[in-house]
């Protein structure tokens, strides 16, 4: 007789309960040193300058950790998933918050299912599955790739825009996608409003809203989409779905104000009233910083160096190399980081990262 099939793997009941609530989880950088080697003592800076501004989760080997992290000639994948891993589980001490890790997974079956394996082993929670390697795939082919990787670790689903790699998946790849038991959250982030409707409509058609936290990867909308009551018909009757939290490029840097941002979007949705003026231009504020940062003028070609240019600022890391030298700031993109920087201050938070950054140094 052969044994009962084995439990999907799911995090434990607490880590559930705070991802359903909502929270800041920043994609974590890759720090280098001027050779392109791994800069052991910034990334574990970076980790910890996430964790003391009150981000709740760290996604880690996503695209803002660099994808070749997985080159075998690099060889970096484990290696900074367990640096990171090693680095919270210092600071959750007694009465600290269980931060909630998500490792980036991606590839097709072979390798996805390696990655999440590795993950597992290193105590992550779930994956952060993107499907960026099978663009041919039928929606058939996506959704068992999808349960050999659920059969390894729980998943964190996610629609990337095409341009950062991803691809189009359409309402009934979602339904169907809920339908995985151990589907517990889903980052969307197609940058695309149409898009993001049909992802929301599929959560509240599965009957598993409650179960599935959606979490906003659109960076060119972030406020607005924490701020939004999402329609989502089901039943014949309207119930709206919100954003519960981010998992952002964006929340890598100024995070201490990410999560001010954040709390301040549950008092707005707590009260039931109208959205103020300041937080819509806050909102665009935040956009049009996101633009310069991420490069959108070049098709995001810049995004990861932007992304380190902001924490080279800080001191948080020593340059903005990537491992392909390659990878730099396009044409004009400093300036107009720098234009960005200057008109809108009250998005920074140098002065918590000055007082601190000894410290996360040590």
């Amino acid at each position: 007789m052969s044994g009962a099939a084995a439990a999907a793997p799911t995090p434990p009941a607490r880590v559930l309960a705070r991802l359903r609530a909502g929270l800041v989880i920043p994609a974590h950088p890759l720090a280098l040193t001027a050779a392109r080697r791994l800069d052991e003592r910034r990334q574990r800076a970076l980790t910890r300058y996430y964790l003391a501004a009150g981000a709740g989760g760290l996604a880690v080997g996503v695209h803002t950790t660099q994808f070749a992290i997985r080159d075998p000639s690099v060889g970096l994948f484990r290696p900074v998933l367990q640096l990171a891993a090693e680095t919270v589980s210092a600071w959750e001490r007694p009465g600290r918050p269980r931060i909630v890790r998500i490792a980036g997974i991606c590839g097709r079956t072979r390798q996805a299912v390696g990655e999440a394996r590795n993950a597992a082993d290193l105590g992550y929670h779930a994956g952060l599955l993107s499907l960026g390697a099978l663009r041919e795939a039928s929606d058939a082919e996506l959704l068992a790739h999808c349960r050999a990787v659920a059969e390894a670790i729980a998943l964190f689903g996610f629609y990337l825009q095409p341009a950062a790699g991803g691809r189009p998946l359409g309402e009934a790849f979602w339904r169907s996608f809920c339908e995985i038991e151990n589907v517990v959250a889903i980052k969307i982030a197609p940058f695309d409003r149409y898009q993001t409707l049909e992802v929301v409509r599929a959560v509240a058609g599965s009957g598993r809203s409650r179960e599935i936290a959606l979490y906003t990867g659109n960076d060119d909308h972030i406020l607005l989409d924490l701020l939004t009551p999402f329609p989502a018909p089901r039943g014949g009757r309207a119930r709206p779905l919100r954003m519960a939290g981010g998992l952002l490029g964006h929340w890598a840097f100024w995070t201490r104000r990410a999560v001010e941002q954040v709390e301040a979007c549950r008092r707005v949705a707590r009260s039931g009233g109208a959205v103020p003026r300041r937080m819509l231009r806050l909102a665009s504020e935040i956009t049009d910083a996101n633009g310069a940062i991420f490069d959108a003028a070049h098709g995001y070609a810049g995004c990861i160096p932007g992304i380190h240019e902001i924490l080279r600022r800080q001191g948080l890391l020593a340059g903005r190399w990537c491992l392909d030298p390659r990878e730099t700031l396009s044409p004009g993109q400093l300036e107009d980081i720098d234009r960005v920087c200057a008109a809108y201050p009250h998005l920074a938070d140098d002065a918590f990262v000055e007082a601190h950054l000894d410290e996360w140094l040590r």
